[in-house]
């Protein structure tokens, strides 16, 4: 059973920094391609950022040159390093990994499929 699992959401001053980490296990194949939504209320589920098994990455432009993703495939966990943070940031971010190749843009609503989901982990910035 594929299982992803977070930590280190929180509260933080605007201008503040959070990282955030997942480690996955359970998959029948290698590092997959693994990365991180999130979903405020009112608001469809949007990828921030992701990264492949060699170090390849990608961040939507409200985040670039704010946050950074990274990678141990020694210990199949990904982190998400989030500096200058801002309170439109404020959100549940989730870890997600491919479970067909691929993971999509945005979806209605996180924990759908086909990707893998972590539980999500509240992040909350306060001006």
């Amino acid at each position: 059973e594929v299982q992803l699992v977070e930590s280190g959401g929180g509260s933080v001053q605007a201008g503040g920094s959070l990282r955030l980490s997942c480690t996955a296990s359970g998959f029948t194949f290698e590092r997959p391609y693994m990365g991180w939504y999130r979903q405020a209320p009112g608001n469809v589920c949007e990828l921030v950022s992701a990264i492949t098994s060699s170090g390849n990455s990608y961040y939507a432009d409200s985040v670039k040159g704010r946050f950074t993703i990274s990678r141990d495939n020694r210990e199949n966990t990904i982190y998400l390093k989030m500096n200058s943070l801002k309170p439109e940031d404020t959100a549940v971010y989730f870890c997600a990994a491919e479970s067909t190749p691929g993971l999509g843009a945005r979806y209605a609503d996180c924990l759908q499929p086909p990707n893998y989901w972590g539980q999500g982990t509240q992040v909350t910035v306060f001006s």
